[in-house]
């Protein structure tokens, strides 16, 4: 970027003094075509001679161009939302998946984006596809699926890093989507349901011997006293009896069954 104090040479200073000439003499027609209104949101990067007449850009508001000698560019403030397209990439762990994101950047600096770099947007999407290609390139597929937030943050890093001398402010990176190969998910789902049947299977086994446990430590409890199991029983019948039904059930010792098959046996 050239320096504001840089001399033009005579030839610039007789340019530039016939352009004031001029538009002193065609005033006050001239100033419509001199007067200059910059939005809000927008700055104008001022030309004199070829030359950047600042290193700040002008506006908001009025400025003033001359004719023949200046020419200026409009830059665009806002925040700009760029889609990045769906990326073919190959992860440490070699398996192949598609990943799009994307990408909210503004321009900080009109001077920087406009004297730095031809297409300052162009510039930023074809470097936000590498920099999503190099980053994920370094993890695997467990880490890409797992980790969002932090392969974002690295791509931005990357990128705002990379964009601070066009004068871009890369504000947040957001990976969109990630697709990999049925097969590949196919082999997931099968491994994903594996692990959850053997899951299932240790959580029944431990409640199988927890249930064992309980019920040993209730046939001792039980032992040392026989009322309680007669009471176990009249606590079973009052159960049964609370549902609309029609069985009956009566407890009785088993001994009982015991004596009448001798007795039987022996008639």
């Amino acid at each position: 970027i050239a320096d504001r104090q840089e001399r033009i040479g005579v030839c610039g200073w007789i340019l530039v003094s016939l352009s004031f000439l001029l538009v002193l003499i065609t005033f006050p027609i001239s100033i419509w075509a001199c007067i200059k209104v910059v939005r809000g949101y927008e700055r104008a990067v001022v030309f004199r001679l070829g030359r950047v007449l600042s290193k700040k850009a002008k506006g908001p508001g009025m400025i003033l161009v001359l004719p023949c000698t200046d020419t200026f560019i409009r830059v665009d403030l806002r925040t700009v939302t760029c889609k990045i397209p769906p990326q073919g990439i190959l992860t440490s762990d070699a398996v192949t998946a598609r990943v799009d994101g994307v990408v909210h950047y503004r321009i900080h600096s009109a001077v920087s984006a406009v004297a730095n770099v031809t297409d300052v947007h162009s510039a930023t999407l074809l470097l936000a596809q590498t920099a999503l290609r190099n980053v994920l390139g370094t993890q695997s597929l467990a880490q890409l699926l797992a980790g969002r937030e932090e392969t974002a943050h690295s791509v931005q890093a990357a990128l705002d890093s990379a964009t601070e001398q066009w004068g871009v402010k890369v504000a947040r990176v957001e990976i969109k989507d990630i697709r990999i190969p049925m097969a590949m998910q196919r082999a997931m789902a099968a491994e994903a349901e594996a692990a959850r049947e053997t899951r299932a299977k240790v959580v029944a086994a431990e409640g199988e011997m927890n249930a064992s446990k309980a019920l040993q430590q209730a046939s001792m409890v039980l032992a040392e006293s026989p009322a309680g199991l007669q009471l176990r029983y009249l606590q079973t019948l009052t159960t049964v009896a609370a549902q609309n039904n029609s069985t009956i059930v009566f407890p009785l010792p088993i001994n009982m069954f015991g004596s009448l098959g001798q007795r039987s046996t022996g008639g």
